[in-house]
């Protein structure tokens, strides 16, 4: 797939840390409150507000591939790290895909998650897996991807478990 021409595709670059955790807050809590509650929205926001752990992840080999626009201004990212054990160890973990709300539909999650397929493929990857949240799941079933199951879960909030979902989703790259 080709990118979007008004926007440009390029690796994380140390400094970007700020704008990817402001693209995964505004993303949450604007795209994410057509889908989740109030509540969940809010739990959900709370655990991504530490910029420096995109460089942390970073130097532990996880690759980020950022769409910009205009003079490079960071709008969507996608995180993709080799999942190094356990029962899917050597395939492509892709933990996190988030768009700035004034970037959505305009094909920057396909183009992100293909130059994210095609890292994979370098790597030796047999397979793709991810956790979708209800707003990422379209995108990654557009770009060829199966769910295997829902997953329920909770996460912390304010006033204690909060009840959330997303999909396990996997596509086979062999």
């Amino acid at each position: 797939m080709t990118q979007p021409e008004e926007y440009g595709l390029r690796p994380y670059q140390p400094g970007d840390e700020t704008w990817l955790s402001q693209i995964t807050l505004s993303a949450i809590k604007a795209v994410g409150a057509r889908h989740y509650t109030p509540e969940q929205v809010e739990a959900w926001s709370s655990g991504h507000h530490a910029p420096d752990r995109f460089a942390n992840r970073a130097q532990l080999g996880a690759y980020i591939e950022i769409a910009v626009a205009g003079l490079a201004l960071p709008v969507a990212y996608a995180l993709l790290e080799r999942d190094e054990a356990g029962p899917s160890a050597g395939d492509g973990h892709l933990d996190m895909l988030y768009c700035h709300p004034e970037h959505t539909r305009k094909g920057l999650a396909e183009a992100l998650l293909a130059r994210c397929e095609e890292r994979a493929r370098e790597w030796g990857c047999p397979r793709l897996y991810t956790e979708a949240s209800e707003l990422a799941k379209g995108a990654f079933e557009r770009a060829g991807y199966r769910v295997t199951h829902r997953r329920d879960f909770t996460i912390e909030g304010k006033s204690g478990p909060v009840p959330i979902h997303s999909y396990a989703m996997e596509k086979r790259l062999d």
